[in-house]
């Protein structure tokens, strides 16, 4: 009668160690996330090639596995064909876009008190308003900008750290791509390294969660990447081919760019190309042009690409989605902005699984 107590108190202790320890790995992988983000937010700008190229690589995987298992070649051959077809391409683009963006800025910084009295035009007409107690019109508020703007140029130190700036974009971009070369050839690898972090009992749990999270995220990234593109094409055509609006290219860069920030990068692409119409505009008609432009290319992104390419497993509330950029932007810059909507997923897809829901 005294060995079924006995084994009783066995098994509670038994399950007792289980609890202690699961709770105690559970503590320390917190503790490791916790440290981890305190990481982050000191090295920023030097996770941020790290981000760039491990968010490309992992869009690439699909087609690295699908060339590998169509042509019957090592994945390494099919890793390397990947990655020289992006080197091409960010050649090109490289080639193409960096003159016409150093041309642009060139005229900028020359005709800098012009451009900038013809935004205060734009802004205020002819009228004169008081700034600081001080009545101004457009020119006066121009010479103003444009003496203010050089004096913060002509401080000691800027000049370098704008030069050390480029060298650190130009170092940057190179570390990117050795990144990528990398990230490419050995991902699964890495995944695995990564897998192996988690204690023994979590992997189980782990493996489920990335199972239901990892077609979500490539959407999610497949699809920004085509209305990023889309966006771009869109912008050129309608700036440039129909109203004829010059400096065309640069506008519609900056437009596709800012499509990667949701809410806050439309509304200031349209703000920076409505004031770019009116600079331009020579009569009513191009501004009304340019009116129908910007409604037409925000229905055609919102409502007919957008949930086509994203999907309704990738849609969050728009009020969580501009707290997780302006979040992630100021704990971790660009890394947190591009990552924001990722983790935001991640954490959606966590909670579900582990509480059985469907995500």
């Amino acid at each position: 009668m005294s060995a079924r107590p006995i084994e009783h108190r066995d098994g509670e202790a038994s399950g007792d160690a289980k609890r202690a320890e699961t709770a105690s790995n559970r503590t320390t992988l917190y503790v490791v996330l916790a440290v981890a983000a305190v990481v982050a937010h000191e090295l920023q700008w030097v996770l941020l090639p790290f981000v760039i190229s491990g968010l490309l690589a992992y869009i690439c995987t699909p087609l690295i596995d699908w060339l590998t298992a169509r042509s019957g070649t090592p994945r390494f051959v099919a890793a390397i064909a990947c990655f020289l077809a992006l080197f091409i391409v960010a050649g090109i683009f490289a080639a193409f876009g960096i003159p016409s963006l150093l041309r642009e800025l060139a005229h900028l910084a020359t005709n800098l008190q012009d451009t900038l009295e013809r935004l205060a035009k734009a802004a205020i007409g002819e009228r004169t308003i008081t700034l600081f107690g001080q009545p101004m019109n457009a020119a006066q508020l121009a010479t103003a900008a444009a003496t203010d703007l050089r004096q913060w140029m002509g401080q000691t130190g800027r000049i370098a750290a704008l030069g050390s700036m480029a060298f650190a974009a130009a170092f940057g971009a190179i570390l990117l791509f050795v990144l990528l070369f990398y990230f490419l050839i050995s991902g699964p690898s890495l995944a695995r390294g990564i897998l192996w972090l988690f204690p023994a009992r979590e992997r189980p749990l782990v493996r489920a969660i990335w199972r239901r999270l990892d077609p979500v995220l490539k959407r999610y990234f497949i699809g920004v990447i085509l209305i990023l593109l889309y966006a771009m094409a869109a912008a050129y055509i309608g700036l440039g081919l129909v109203l004829g609006i010059k400096h065309a290219a640069f506008l519609a860069f900056l437009t596709g760019m800012l499509e990667i920030i949701p809410v806050i990068g439309p509304g200031a692409s349209a703000a920076i190309g409505g004031l770019a119409a009116v600079h331009y505009a020579k009569g009513i008609g191009l501004i009304i042009g340019y009116a129908i432009y910007a409604v037409v290319l925000r229905i055609s992104i919102d409502q007919i690409l957008g949930p086509v390419v994203l999907g309704t497993a990738a849609r969050l509330h728009p009020v969580l989605i501009i707290f997780c950029f302006l979040a992630g932007g100021v704990l971790f810059g660009l890394s947190g902005i591009l990552l924001a909507v990722p983790v935001a997923l991640t954490v959606r897809t966590t909670l579900a699984v582990s509480r059985g829901e469907m995500a």
